[in-house]
């Protein structure tokens, strides 16, 4: 369900299009002269596309120097203009072009002309606008998609702040329920990511086998002004085929509201396919971030998931089960594991020799000396 980050096969690929194109001309056996010629006036022709589009952007940064540039044109000039590469590309290209123009019977105005002409219809035309899969690479490489920040505010703003707390609360229930929560390797908080963003206030409208048992003890700080703000987490009884009862943590991923209010309003000009992309940017995001944060290391559990074709009546129930008993049997099978593979803590007589010392004098850390 959730696409991986985007690697550089595209680069490969740049790179493998560039080898065969020059061993096709290579191939073709045309004067080198002729091709030197021809290959320069193609570079002079996008250098000057680049000098043009840029001079069309200035024209409107020019009015928003104070706000945009801190009263500095040459912050404009430096945003419209990628002079660091463009510049001397632009330079070296045209002064090889008019080096080998053999004089074929039209000026080099001429030649300029009609490439300014091409590239100003492009322009027009909006044919120079980067495509959808180039726009998501760059917001995404970028990090400026609305799910990297929704992500990165869920974390700083909540997770960051109960995820190191909640073993200790369900610690300090169990204590007073010994009954309830039966399965130590399931006591985290379990996060449900609904890729359709559509979330239930209450979770036992959304599935009659999830059943509300209490609140979990709270946490009171002190945030943004707010004294004594309050972070709980409520305890559910999930009711399996065997009408047993597991219990555990479950919420919604509360961002996702957001997601699901944006594409139905149309100021946010938020379509239904631009809010299924960002949410699972939005889970992939705040999963890479809850990986490397050592203070949540085993707290949370994400559970993303996309209802198709017609709801079932239990679905919900039956995707935290699954969670819940991957927990148990992953964590029990490892434990066996360990029992059975792990070495004896008692020394024998010969790692007891290699430790003592026969002599007075200190020896060397290393074995082989």
């Amino acid at each position: 369900l959730i696409p991986k980050a985007r690697g550089r096969r595209a680069q490969c690929a740049m790179y493998v299009l560039l080898a065969l194109c020059a061993a096709v001309l290579y191939l073709a056996g045309e004067p080198l002269v002729s091709t030197a010629r021809s290959l320069t006036h193609h570079f002079v022709t996008v250098q000057i596309g680049v000098l043009l589009k840029g001079t069309c952007y200035l024209a409107e940064e020019i009015f928003h120097l104070q706000s945009r540039h801190h009263s500095s044109f040459w912050r404009a000039l430096s945003a419209c203009f990628p002079l660091r590469w463009h510049g001397p590309m632009l330079l070296i290209c045209g002064s090889a072009y008019v080096a080998l123009l053999d004089g074929d019977g039209q000026p080099l105005s001429l030649h300029l002309g009609l490439a300014c002409l091409c590239h100003l219809l492009i322009l027009a035309l909006g044919l120079s606008k980067p495509s959808a899969v180039e726009m998501s690479e760059m917001s995404e490489s970028s990090k400026q998609n609305v799910a990297h920040g929704l992500a990165w505010s869920y974390y700083i703003g909540y997770l960051k702040i109960v995820l190191p707390r909640v073993k200790k609360s369900m610690e300090e229930f169990s204590r007073a329920n010994p009954n309830v929560l039966a399965y130590r390797e399931t006591w985290k908080l379990h996060i449900l990511v609904p890729l359709s963003c559509d979330i239930y206030d209450d979770l036992e409208k959304a599935d009659s086998n999830i059943q509300y048992v209490t609140d979990l003890t709270e946490t009171t700080l002190t945030r943004a002004g707010t004294k004594k703000r309050v972070y709980k987490h409520s305890l559910y009884a999930i009711r399996d085929e065997d009408n047993k009862l597991w219990h555990c943590a479950v919420e919604y991923a509360t961002p996702l509201q957001s997601l699901y209010a944006m594409s139905q309003d149309e100021c946010a000009a938020f379509s239904r396919e631009d809010r299924l992309e960002q949410a699972k940017l939005f889970y992939r995001t705040l999963e890479e971030i809850l990986k490397g944060s050592k203070e949540c290391a085993g707290t949370f559990r994400l559970i993303a998931y996309e209802k198709t074709g017609e709801a079932e009546t239990h679905f919900l129930s039956r995707y935290i089960l699954w969670h819940l008993r991957q927990q148990h049997l992953e964590e029990y099978a490892l434990y066996e594991r360990n029992q059975v593979h792990n070495p004896s803590m008692s020394l024998s007589s010969t790692e007891l020799n290699l430790q003592i010392s026969e002599s007075d004098l200190p020896l060397p850390l290393r074995s082989d000396c």
